[in-house]
């Protein structure tokens, strides 16, 4: 695991990761707050949940081809840019006591479009940047920036929120983006693109349009998938898992300030429990994936977020609620890492934006559903709002240990758990197996 630590350029991206999503944890935190004071609804923080994916199902569909075409430091650092540039427009703005909720929704819009783009680029970045052995433990490294982050914030927006305000925290956060642009900025030098395997003659590929190439990538992408069940059915659990957890927006702050009565500062402690326990997960994560393997490791986890899903609103006291979400970002944290890892292990690199966004349209496609029914649901109910995101995660179980046959295209390398996956990096399928 030191190996990791040791590369220059996957210290930068770690870094970055856990300066960004400092800023990032704040953000999420402080504007759902602000929406649940001003309207005093579920059904607004659905709303909110809701305009995240709008952007994910209008660029997800072709932005896998761009991460796969494209220079995936640079593409980070635009995102970077454009991102802390947007909120720092609104910051000035809640400074000045003229934000409105219009506002802050098309903030979220905006800045949800450069999220989707994100983390489809980062893990491809980092897959390009790792040893196929070492993919568990940079996944591991970050899981923990990420969550090392988050935890920071989630300990602290809750009890700074009402003394700096929501144009404090989105200064802040506009901050966190300028270090993270500089810390990509020295990952490595000149333009660096993915090598592909020739795939068509040059005389073809010559007589191609920009359009004709960019459709025929697409359907290279879908076709990749196509003929693997086994991938197919690691997308499934990572769309329902992914849109199980960013609903979970829609039910926390109503927890804290309903059924508790804690306010913005049980709101932060939430954050803080789950933050903590996904940190300590990245502890355990390699070991526990070594043990018992990915697929049961991305089962159990999914299981236990869904018992602590459905419990979490009967706790008696905040304590124990909290201690259910720190539960529940530890099961989070593990299946992160594992799903990640499993990802990496069966992907080509030339292939990792276009499978990536695949599963993530799917994923926000179901966010869409489940944000509308458990906002208007936790209304009148908030006990069966988290029902409904329990039964998700059980759903995401179940696909996890689904067995399934899988196809092997000819001329396909393909990785057995196991062994070395570095070999999944050797993908010498012709282009007549895509099409």
């Amino acid at each position: 695991m030191r190996s990791i630590l040791h590369k220059k350029a996957l210290r930068f991206v770690f870094g970055a990761n856990v300066i960004s999503m400092l800023g990032s944890g704040m953000n999420a935190a402080a504007v759902a707050w602000y929406i649940l004071q001003a309207t005093h609804s579920e059904i607004a923080l659905g709303t909110f949940a809701v305009l995240q994916t709008i952007p994910a199902m209008l660029m997800l569909p072709f932005t896998g081809v761009l991460i796969d075409r494209e220079d995936r430091r640079r593409l980070v650092m635009w995102l970077d840019a454009l991102r802390g540039l947007i909120i720092l427009t609104v910051a000035i703005l809640a400074f000045q006591h003229r934000v409105h909720l219009w506002q802050l929704y098309l903030m979220n819009t905006l800045v949800a479009a450069g999220f989707w783009m994100f983390w489809p680029t980062i893990t491809a970045l980092i897959q390009e940047l790792t040893p196929g052995e070492e993919f568990v433990h940079a996944n591991t490294f970050l899981l923990a920036g990420i969550q090392g982050g988050w935890l920071i914030a989630g300990a602290i927006v809750g009890f700074v929120y009402n003394h700096i305000g929501l144009g404090g925290v989105l200064l802040i956060d506009a901050s966190t983006y300028v270090v993270s642009f500089l810390c990509y900025f020295g990952v490595r030098k000149g333009r660096h693109v993915v090598p592909r395997p020739a795939e068509l003659h040059a005389d073809f590929m010559a007589a191609e349009s920009a359009l004709d190439r960019f459709v025929r990538e697409l359907r290279e992408g879908l076709q990749f998938l196509r003929v693997r069940p086994n991938l197919m059915l690691l997308g499934t659990t990572w769309a329902l898992f992914l849109g199980a957890m960013m609903t979970a927006v829609v039910v926390t702050a109503p927890l804290s300030d309903q059924v508790f009565h804690a306010g913005a500062v049980g709101y932060g402690w939430f954050n803080g429990g789950w933050g903590t326990g996904a940190f300590l997960s990245a502890l355990f994560a390699p070991q526990i994936i070594a043990a018992i393997g990915a697929r049961r490791s991305i089962a159990v986890s999914m299981g236990l977020l869904a018992i602590c899903m459905t419990c979490a609103p009967l706790a008696p006291v905040l304590a124990l609620a909290v201690l259910v979400y720190g539960i529940m970002g530890w099961a989070r944290g593990i299946n992160s890492v594992a799903m990640n890892t499993s990802i990496m292990e069966q992907v080509p690199p030339h292939f990792m934006g276009r499978v990536q966004n695949t599963f993530y349209f799917v994923g926000t496609s179901l966010q869409i559903v489940l944000a509308l029914l458990v906002g208007a649901v936790a209304q009148a109910n908030l006990v069966a709002g988290f029902s409904i995101i329990g039964m998700v995660y059980a759903i995401g179980m179940v696909s996890a240990i689904w067995p399934v046959k899988a196809a092997v295209p000819a001329g396909d390398v393909r990785v057995v758990e196991g062994k070395n996956p570095s070999q999944s990096h050797r993908d010498t399928e012709s282009i007549d197996a895509l099409k």
